[in-house]
């Protein structure tokens, strides 16, 4: 049995956050638990990288859900690979995964909070895209356009970590967050699965929209993860 060891525990608003560690430090996995749901592991994060590798180095991305980390990382590894210059916007809902991040308990979260060109806010990334009419008068949080908005704050419309993250996979919560994008903005949302409604909600947006698929092994199975893009057009 690896060994388990505990990162960080809060218990918040909206329920029990657990970073934990399974195995060694140094090539151990790293898990996040939100509200009892599974969120996500350090095993693979091929997909949390594509979708931050799709900012393309865009100068200014808005991250919503800060997870691992490994969404940030991409978006910055990317902006390094390019020469660009980027500022990153990360909104994550739970106070206690930004102090962890400060406080560097794993090395991934520790690059997101020690980059000077990345800005970690705590908030509801919905009430800063407006959506379902969240944002209030002089709320505080980052303010757009963003060349690209990434979000991965559940685990896609099917299997939502918090039931009030319907309103972000709505057609109407879509058209709030594809109103934030600059002119030839990104909009792209990480899903656990293929989502049809999802898809066909962005088409009505603008024809751009468009899925890719990533296969993942994970415990000697192959599951298909989707990420499902919409981009405005340039001005």
């Amino acid at each position: 049995m690896d060994e388990v060891v505990e990162l960080g525990r809060a218990q918040g608003e909206r329920g029990e956050v657990l970073l934990r560690r399974r195995g060694p430090e140094q090539g151990g996995v790293e898990e996040l638990v939100v509200n009892g749901a599974f969120a996500m592991d350090s095993t693979e994060t091929h997909s949390e990288r594509e979708l931050g590798r799709l900012a393309g180095g865009a100068p200014h991305v808005l991250v919503g859900g800060l997870g691992l980390g490994y969404t940030v990382a991409a978006v910055l590894d990317e902006a390094d690979r390019l020469d660009a210059d980027v500022r990153v916007d990360v909104v994550e809902l739970e106070p206690a995964l930004v102090v962890w991040a400060s406080e560097a308990r794993t090395r991934t979260l520790a690059r997101a909070a020690s980059d000077p060109r990345v800005r970690l806010h705590v908030g509801d990334v919905a009430g800063v895209l407006d959506v379902d009419g969240r944002q209030t008068q002089g709320s505080p949080g980052p303010h757009g356009p963003w060349d690209a908005v990434l979000l991965d704050v559940d685990n896609g419309p099917d299997f939502l970590i918090h039931a009030a993250n319907h309103a972000l996979y709505a057609e109407a919560g879509l058209r709030a967050s594809y109103a934030r994008l600059a002119p030839g903005g990104l909009l792209a949302v990480w899903c656990q699965a293929p989502s049809p409604p999802l898809l066909a909600a962005l088409r009505n947006l603008h024809p751009s929209a468009a899925e890719t698929l990533l296969e993942v092994r994970r415990e000697g199975r192959t599951f298909t993860y989707a990420i499902e893009t919409v981009r405005r057009p340039p001005a």
